[in-house]
């Protein structure tokens, strides 16, 4: 599976910070189910690569497995070796999006600027995040899409609920990042799949 094809199958991220390996595949579970196919450890959690590593061995047929918060490229290869495919990181290191590209494994670096993000795609990102998104109101991304590559996707991470997408949907965004308001640490498998439905379901309305 492709960024392209899984964000068209459901363009949520879900981004499990501080999850813990003994609870990523109940968690986990529930998300493929309720039809997320992008999910992300981010590596300032608990034995993140465990976690990945677990998720990828269970779910990897069926989703996109990665990790967040990736800031070095000695992190892109510690990741790379777990055998999921997508790197995360909050801010658009240049040796980090290349390192993941050549890989081969899908780069989604967090700009803030059409000048990071120009900068960004040209080091090979497959997509952007614009982060935090709450800083970023949706009339800045419409702008961005007006003169970023129309084949690269503006994902918004940060601040985002179901309250709030159709704004950055109707600028231009390709989907969203989802932290806090879907996993906190210590939620069961049950709160979170809960939460999985109601972002389904507010996005099923969008579209």
């Amino acid at each position: 599976m492709n960024l392209h094809d899984a964000l068209k199958e459901c363009n949520l991220i879900a981004i499990l910070r501080g999850i813990k390996p003994e609870e990523v595949e109940a968690v986990g579970e529930t998300l493929i189910e309720a039809g997320w196919r992008i999910l992300e450890v981010p590596l300032n959690s608990p034995d993140p690569l465990k976690s990945i590593e677990k998720l990828q061995k269970l779910f990897g047929d069926k989703a996109l497995i990665g990790a967040g918060t990736v800031l070095t490229p000695a992190q892109v290869a510690d990741v790379a070796a777990t055998g999921s495919k997508v790197i995360i990181s909050p801010n658009a290191n240049l040796s980090v999006i290349e390192a993941s590209v050549a890989k081969g494994m899908v780069s989604l670096p967090g700009v803030a600027t059409p000048t990071e993000a120009f900068a960004a795609i040209g080091a090979g990102a497959t997509g952007v995040k614009a982060f935090p998104a709450e800083a970023i109101p949706p009339y800045v991304i419409k702008a961005w899409k007006a003169v970023l590559p129309k084949d690269i996707p503006v994902l918004a991470v940060g601040g985002v609920t179901p309250d709030n997408m159709k704004a950055f949907v109707d600028a231009g965004a390709a989907g969203f990042g989802i932290g806090g308001s879907l996993y906190k640490p210590g939620d069961s498998a049950e709160a979170v799949g809960a939460k999985a439905k109601q972002f389904i379901e507010a996005m099923r309305a969008i579209r």
